[in-house]
């Protein structure tokens, strides 16, 4: 049941390597991607074996352990594993499986070594118990390919867009067919040539004679596939579709080779314990019988691999986690400006100043026919992107190329690189070479991959602990511990599913207006413009006055019943419907750079109140809920029933004034324009009434002090509601119709 519910969350982790590519390119619609993708992660599943081996003796020594012990750590890293790399999918963050794994192991490995030296006398020591040569090596590995993915990544491409420009067009007809024959041939030798090798359901003469002939078929594949290219290329075939295709498909079949055994590893160690103890025949306890066998090599029964396939499968295909970690990887290698999903830190910004600096260097000793040259190479008013694209085909087929063959050869090598780390690495490097990061965008990309890079970190740190204190848990605790801490992962990972399905409502609402963008980056009409612009505003200031009526009447009758779920509710959809507006804003800017000079000056100041007006409402209602949150927190004395209830006397009111605010704005109707001004005004003194008779009855020194505060501070900030709601409307009418 762990080794599926690790699947799972792993595959929606792990996705990012080998989509990011096809998907941030657009190279084919997404069905078409994810099933590329889904064969190769199944016959990646099908040939994998020998990487099973780290699982087995890569990190203890079972020669040394008992099987009630080897269980126990095995438990631990499977729960472990499942919740860590759920928590990680949950915030979008691509962490590494194979860093996760090896920590693991060691934490839950370390936890049992200390046990038995305590309980040893002095027979054992650390180093007898932990396989410290090969952990090491295995850790070495995994943060070495950090620097050489993203050094590979950034020359490589350097070297691809001097070749082909961002008017790929242009030179194709003179590279395509060699370039698209080196990157088949490599796929080809790495994929199958390195890939049989451990295979379960592939014979040893079909082996051989691969190995054999590998020259020849090196040989024959670069002629077959240069020729083969070139030809597609004449026949008005886009070559670097089928490349980026082919290299997704390579992709996911090196991460499921080199993957597979961060996720079933683990458990088939346990299965073959299991069967080896059965084999005893009832002759040895669980206490006293040793895991000698565990120091063979895995052979791992196919019916295993095909069944991990097929989940690896189901769930790339249907993980909506996935497709959040992904948009993670893309949005910090897109290759335009736009919202970018990280602040600025203090490291970044030394990092970007530093290597401005040394590039201003650099850039002054070279001649200048070289640099006009260069220039011409990397000018990206001639980029060609496909429609919603965040990269051009050429980075794309770099990024998934050179990320599958470095796997490959990692898998080759029997070293467990982690490809998160490989195929993320490679990415930025593609990304710093192509000048994705800009001088308005550098400070946040370097933000983003640090922290993608900490969080890697975080995660050796915490698998380490966590598993450290699970494996501790499980030995003294026993079946009730198990059982306690599986109801415990099982609990967290229900709650992470419900919160993410409120960050999914988030996310639909941020992509609205990027879709909204979208439409106005490709207008070129100025009035054309000005429709999708004034369509926007309406859709947005009336869905600012609806949630404001519905929060207030959440938050003013929470208060009154002294509901403290229901004021948090509020504030939380305070804190989504600001970061909201700030994204219309983005919107909005962009959209005054796509009118007329005249329309744009008059009109854009009109959105501009609208919008402002809007983060008013929102920033009022906060001022409201906070004091009635903190009031009802500290349970101090509820409202008195004159203030009861001329509150929900005023509530109605005020509630049905702001829906009809909102109708009039979004039904574009501005008639009764008047009669809501006068609603306005007739509000706005029933309000201040109610403040007068609040301070008469304070000086009468009827009711508790701390009431009439937050008593006072709801009528205010009510008013503040109210006000800004009409002005909303008036500003709305100005740039809709006059």
């Amino acid at each position: 049941m762990l080794a599926v519910l690790d699947l799972w969350v792993g595959v929606s982790n792990d996705a990012v390597n080998f989509l990011n590519g096809a998907v941030g390119s657009k190279a084919a619609s997404f069905k078409v991607i994810i099933f590329v993708a889904a064969v190769g992660v199944f016959i990646g599943a099908a040939l994998s074996n020998g990487m099973m081996d780290i699982a087995r003796h890569g990190i203890f020594q079972p020669q040394y352990f008992y099987f009630s012990e080897i269980m126990c750590i095995l438990v631990a890293v499977m729960l472990t594993d499942v919740v860590l790399l759920d928590i990680f999918n949950s915030l979008g963050m691509p962490t590494s499986t194979t860093v996760s794994l090896v920590f693991e192991l060691v934490g839950g490995t370390v936890a049992l070594s200390l046990i038995k030296i305590a309980n040893s006398d002095g027979a054992y020591q650390l180093g007898d118990l932990i396989n410290t040569e090969k952990a090491f090596t295995v850790i070495m590995a995994i943060f070495v390919s950090v620097a050489i993915a993203f050094v590979f990544g950034a020359v490589v491409q350097y070297i691809s867009r001097l070749i082909f420009s961002f008017n790929y067009k242009k030179t194709s007809k003179y590279f395509i067919g060699i370039f698209g024959g080196l990157a088949a041939t490599s796929i080809i030798y790495f994929m199958l040539i390195k890939g049989l090798k451990g295979s379960t359901i592939v014979s040893q003469e079909t082996m051989d004679l691969v190995h054999q002939h590998t020259d020849a078929i090196i040989i024959g594949s670069i002629i077959f596939f240069t020729l083969l290219f070139q030809v597609l290329y004449f026949l008005k075939m886009n070559v670097f579709k089928i490349i980026i295709l082919m290299g997704t498909f390579a992709l996911a079949l090196a991460f499921a080779g080199n993957d597979l055994v961060n996720f079933i590893g683990v458990p088939l160690a346990g299965y073959s314990s299991y069967m080896d103890l059965m084999a005893q025949g009832g002759a040895v306890s669980t206490d006293n019988f040793l895991m000698t066998s565990l120091l063979e090599s895995a052979k791992t029964p196919w019916y295993f691999l095909f069944a991990a396939g097929i989940v690896m499968v189901i769930a790339l295909a249907t993980s909506k986690k996935a497709h959040n970690v992904i948009k993670t990887a893309v949005d910090l290698s897109r290759q335009s400006d736009g919202e970018e999903s990280f602040g600025t830190s203090p490291v970044a910004r030394v990092l970007v100043r530093t290597f401005s600096n040394a590039a201003e260097t650099i850039d002054s000793v070279i001649p200048i026919p070289v640099k006009r040259w260069i220039g011409s190479r990397f000018n990206q008013t001639e980029m060609i992107l496909e429609d919603k694209a965040s990269f051009d085909l050429v980075r794309a087929s770099v990024n998934v190329v050179l990320s599958g063959l470095l796997i490959a050869v990692g898998t080759s090598l029997k070293l467990p690189l982690s490809t998160t780390y490989v195929a993320f690495m490679v990415a930025m490097g593609t990304s710093l070479a192509d000048k994705a990061w800009g001088r308005e965008s550098a400070v946040y990309r370097i933000t983003g991959v640090l922290s993608v890079i900490g969080g890697w970190f975080i995660t050796a740190g915490a698998a380490f602990s966590i598993c450290f204190i699970v494996a501790m848990l499980i030995y003294f605790g026993g079946t009730a511990a198990i059982v306690a801490l599986v109801a415990l992962a099982v609990f967290s990972l229900v709650r992470s599913h419900l919160v993410y399905k409120k960050k999914c409502h988030r996310e639909n609402l941020k992509e609205e207006v990027n879709t909204t963008v979208a439409q106005l980056q490709k207008t070129t009409d100025s009035h054309e413009a000005l429709n999708l612009f004034r369509k926007l505003s309406r859709e947005e200031l009336s869905s600012v006055l609806n949630f404001a009526s519905e929060a207030l009447e959440k938050a003013i009758n929470g208060f009154e019943q002294e509901n403290l779920k229901d004021l948090k509710k509020v504030l939380i959809g305070i804190e989504d419907k600001k970061v909201h507006l700030k994204q219309v804003k983005r919107v909005g800017t962009l959209g005054v750079t796509q009118l007329d000079y005249d329309i744009a000056v008059e009109k854009g100041l009109y959105y501009y109140q609208g919008n402002d007006f809007a983060s008013e409402i929102v920033y009022s209602i906060r001022r409201l809920v906070e004091p009635c949150k903190e009031h009802i927190d500290n349970n101090f004395k509820p409202l008195s029933d004159a203030q009861r209830s001329d509150l929900d006397n005023i509530l109605l009111s005020v509630v049905s004034f702001i829906n009809l605010c909102a109708e009039t704005i979004v039904v574009n109707d501005y008639d009764n324009v008047n009669n809501l001004n006068n609603d306005c005004a007739s509000l706005s003194a029933q309000l201040i009434a109610l403040k007068k008779a609040e301070l008469k009855r304070i000086q009468n020194e009827k009711g508790s002090t701390k009431v009439s505060m937050v008593y006072l501070n709801i009528i205010q900030e009510i008013q503040n509601v109210v006000i800004f709601s009409g002005n909303m409307v008036k500003v709305s009418r100005k740039f809709q119709i006059e």
